[in-house]
């Protein structure tokens, strides 16, 4: 198949609309259930290129959840711990997987924003993955392949209308690439570039050790970056991206938040919230948005006498500022990656709120001395990369 008609681009009225290898080859890509539209190719073809090179940089398997072109959650197959599988809501029944421990990650970062999303894997999808995807709510997925079992799962989604697409892992795409806006042609090479451990060897501050842990996790930090829309900072930690802050015109903006999201990340974790009882038949949706609007500052949309009854079967106390405080107090070991320089403090001294204790970053501002001045101050490790990592 050389191209694939679509039945519409970005909106509706953008028509007419297709794909098509511009050099004449077959498309690498099969789909196996359901009609994918413009942006679902959009974020399934970016997704996997993050998996794929996820797992070429740690040797795990990976996988990511995509929202308009920019992902919300993107991780690795590290095993998750008791508390993580509770915040992420995984079904006890199911003997977890590699790849469905990344799976797990990568939806159950931001799980407001992974709200459907488009999956990619690293692998070949197997049953314990597909269990998991089974009750999200996402509209499609992107794989090398499929176990038979695992298929048949995922074709039962959306009434049978689960876009499932297949792509051959062994493509390789023309070195320059296109893109048109108004009418006028943009070309330019492909960033090929490939992020791994040589990109972290130039570190500027007093304190130079580097886990292997926060390596792995810069890495996929800088690796997300790379398929977010700029400008863009992502914090990680044991694995997987656990706040990205895409597309802001500022970039303390993004640091902001990257690291709003990073916090609720951890406040899940908190005991108060981990105890929250929720009525029997509500919806994961409503669930996750619950939770969301608890942790947060507009407590009160589902406090508020007549409304905590329709979520929660006890009334929960209120989680004070200085409950939220002490427990994000105790977080530590975060790595954060920018995909462009810092021009100021002010972004390293927001990222220290949130635990942060490894950075990695191009590097080239004026004002990198007073960047690094302030690492030294805060106990970080920061690395220069000498990579930016813009995509548009």
């Amino acid at each position: 198949m050389k191209e694939l008609e679509l039945k519409y681009g970005c909106n509706p009225n953008q028509v007419p609309a297709k794909i098509f290898v511009n050099d004449g080859r077959e498309l690498p890509i099969e789909v196996l259930n359901g009609r994918p539209g413009y942006i679902n190719f959009m974020d399934a073809l970016n997704g996997w290129q993050l998996v794929r090179e996820l797992k070429a940089a740690t040797g795990l398997p990976a996988a990511a959840s995509f929202k308009h072109v920019s992902p919300a959650g993107a991780a690795v197959g590290r095993e998750l711990n008791d508390t993580l599988k509770k915040i992420y809501f995984v079904d006890e029944s199911i003997e977890l997987s590699p790849l469905a421990c990344a799976y797990a990650r990568a939806r159950g970062a931001d799980r407001m924003s992974s709200f459907g999303d488009f999956i990619a894997l690293s692998d070949i999808c197997d049953v314990a993955t597909a269990r998991l995807i089974k009750p999200e709510v996402s509209d499609g997925i992107i794989a090398p392949g499929y176990e038979e079992e695992a298929l048949e799962i995922l074709k039962g989604k959306k009434r049978g209308t689960y876009n499932i697409v297949k792509i051959d892992p062994a493509y390789v795409p023309q070195a320059v690439e296109h893109k048109d806006v108004f009418g006028i042609s943009f070309e330019q090479g492909r960033n090929s570039l490939m992020i791994n451990s040589d990109c972290l060897k130039e570190i500027v501050t007093e304190k130079k050790e580097l886990p292997k842990e926060a390596e792995v996790d810069l890495l996929i930090a800088l690796i997300t970056l790379k398929y977010t829309q700029s400008n863009s900072v992502c914090y990680a930690k044991d694995g997987q991206a656990i706040g990205i802050g895409a597309g802001q015109q500022s970039r303390i903006h993004c640091t902001r938040l990257a690291g709003s999201k990073a916090d609720n990340w951890l406040l899940r974790q908190c005991p108060k919230v981990l105890a929250l009882e929720f009525v029997d038949g509500i919806s994961r949706a409503d669930r996750d948005n619950s939770i969301d609007l608890y942790i947060g500052e507009d407590y009160m949309d589902v406090l508020a006498e007549g409304k905590w009854q329709n979520i929660f079967k006890t009334k929960p106390e209120v989680f004070t500022r200085e409950e939220k405080q002490e427990w994000l107090s105790k977080a530590d070991g975060v790595a954060l990656g920018s995909d462009a320089f810092f021009p100021f403090r002010d972004n390293i001294e927001r990222a220290a709120r949130s635990g942060v204790k490894y950075v990695a970053q191009p590097g080239g501002s004026k004002r990198d001395d007073a960047v690094i001045e302030a690492c030294n101050e805060l106990g970080m490790v920061m690395a220069f990369t000498g990579i930016r990592l813009f995509h548009h």
